[in-house]
């Protein structure tokens, strides 16, 4: 006997919302069958289900979808495993020489906020100063 999923199964055990699904399907990284009048019912196999799972897997990792879909569409069988991790391999450290870079310029960013702050401190502490001295001569 083959194990298939609902739609509803996929949304409620990945804690996502039809349309989301629905959504992932669109792009090709989801393929179910059809059944019912019209082929109106989803019929989820286990490898839409795992392929569901490396999607929202590689979005939490920050890949995108199409990256998403470009690593999981290189597997089709055991023998891919090598092609697939290879590619995976390509894409995270693109994706990490991003953020890498992104960290570079928050970190430049945060580094002039903090001067930025010591000078108007500074500044404050010197006004405030000469603002009492000032009104002390005005008594």
């Amino acid at each position: 006997m083959t194990i298939t999923y609902t739609i509803g199964d996929l949304a409620r055990e990945f804690d996502l919302t039809t349309r989301a699904i629905r959504f992932y399907e669109d792009l090709g990284l989801l393929q179910p069958e059809r059944s019912g009048p019209g082929g109106r019912s989803r019929v989820y196999s286990v490898r839409d289900r795992t392929r569901l799972k490396l999607t929202l897997r590689a979005k939490r990792l920050g890949l995108s979808l199409t990256e998403a879909k470009d690593i999981i569409d290189t597997y089709d069988g055991p023998r891919d495993t090598g092609a697939q991790l290879k590619k995976f391999l390509d894409v995270l450290a693109a994706h990490r020489k991003q953020i890498e870079e992104q960290m570079a310029d928050l970190q430049a960013n945060l580094d002039e906020i903090k001067v930025h702050q010591r000078e108007a401190r500074a500044m404050l502490q010197k006004a405030e100063k000469t603002g009492s001295k000032a009104s002390s001569h005005a008594d």
